[in-house]
């Protein structure tokens, strides 16, 4: 078996991460500051530890099982687990540059 590059792998599983939208929000939830960490074990299993914009957030049962589902469907990845926290609660600080900049709040 070859050695499980987790820096590469953990670049894929993010550009992955980008193709998902909050419903809400026309900006990715990566950009958006959601995405709190992204692990890679040498066995090539990924954890996602992420937030919603808020705990009520309407997607919050179909967003996790969106991001785990995606991240799965990297053919180097062995297994993918998204873990919800709030701690720290999301706020608009946590926003990329280019998130506020899509958002007209820069």
């Amino acid at each position: 078996m070859e050695a499980i590059n987790g820096q590469e792998l953990g670049e894929k599983v993010i550009r992955v991460i980008k193709t998902i939208y909050d419903p809400e929000i026309p900006v990715d939830i990566y950009e958006l500051g959601l995405i709190y960490d992204v692990m890679v074990s040498e066995e090539a299993e990924v954890k996602v530890l992420m937030t919603l914009t808020s705990p009520n957030c309407p997607v919050a049962e179909s967003l996790p099982a969106e991001v785990e589902e995606k991240i799965k469907s990297l053919k180097e990845v062995k297994d993918a687990e998204v873990e919800i926290t709030f701690d720290p609660p999301w706020n608009k600080d946590l926003m990329s540059e280019e998130a506020k900049l899509e958002l007209g709040m820069l």
